[in-house]
């Protein structure tokens, strides 16, 4: 449970009371960040973002065990409106058991659900995504969001632990995919951002909270690598895509929606594979060529 979160609170609290003036972003998320109990990380977009790895959970598919950053992160984003009011939108790994006292916890706070769904397929136990939206005080949320958390096994934060040295060729990946990524985790992660902005309610959505193709490469030995993510296509996209995923032999695993009321609609296409890392990539690049 998230209530050893009382502990971690307490040091971010006292870390961002002894920081400098000059050190604190241009906005200052000290509140949330003590609401919701662990750190979060400033994105290049200017949102806010804070993770929530389910690395309780033993998750297996195909007899590959799944990583947390592949397919088990849960994440919210907060961004600052012209009102000086915050957009949040997240999604919220759980397991079956969880995902009712969820929605309930935050349907009374005011936090509203986009999508309720599966990512994967064949897993082993079967988990859940629940997407989140709402617009409002910004601490209110946090504490919302953490209230309904409290409600799950979600870990409380820890220190990360040293990940092995990631085998696989990543410049390779890199190159054939023609957008670079970072290891986090064990994985190795892609996000390309759509070129036109997403809007909700007249507000741009950054690319990190959630409208970027995401790419994320496991290692599974001999070159091979566990992929996954989501493409993130308009209606015109979505059948240029299957074909050229099924030509590479990457299964899709879902087609759904993950927000309400964005504009334009948007469609979000889960995959998964395990085969060789190269020959994937390229099959992901010729999907990605497909997208504006």
């Amino acid at each position: 449970m998230l209530r050893s979160f009382a502990v971690a609170s307490a040091a971010i609290v006292a870390f961002a009371s002894a920081a400098s003036p000059q050190s604190k972003p241009p906005d200052d998320w000290s509140a949330v960040t003590s609401a919701i109990g662990r750190p979060g990380v400033v994105q290049s977009d200017g949102a806010m973002k804070y993770g929530f790895p389910r690395s309780d959970l033993k998750v297996t598919v195909n007899g590959v065990r799944v990583r947390p950053a592949l397919a088990l992160g849960s994440w919210v984003a907060f961004k600052r409106t012209a009102t000086n009011e915050a957009m949040v939108m997240g999604d919220l790994v759980l397991i079956e058991t969880e995902v009712s006292a969820v929605i309930d916890a935050l349907q009374q706070k005011g936090v509203q659900q986009t999508a309720v769904h599966n990512h994967l397929l064949r897993e082993s136990p079967r988990v859940l995504y629940v997407h989140i939206s709402a617009h409002g005080d910004a601490a209110r949320i946090a504490a919302a969001i953490r209230a309904a958390l409290d409600l799950t096994k979600t870990p409380a934060p820890s220190p990360p632990e040293r990940a092995p040295a990631l085998e696989l060729d990543t410049a390779l990946i890199h190159r054939t995919l023609g957008y670079g990524g970072k290891v986090n985790g064990g994985v190795y992660q892609v996000s390309v951002p759509r070129r036109e902005p997403i809007t909700m309610d007249g507000e741009v959505v950054p690319p990190s909270m959630g409208v970027s193709t995401a790419i994320n490469f496991q290692p599974t030995g001999r070159g091979w690598a566990a992929i996954t993510g989501d493409f993130v296509m308009l209606s015109s996209e979505v059948n240029r895509i299957i074909p050229i995923l099924r030509a590479g032999q990457i299964d899709v695993t879902a087609l759904h929606s993950h927000m309400v009321g964005e504009e334009p609609r948007l469609y979000f296409m889960h995959f998964w594979a395990d085969n060789d890392a190269g020959k994937l990539a390229a099959t992901l690049r010729r999907a990605i060529d497909e997208m504006k």
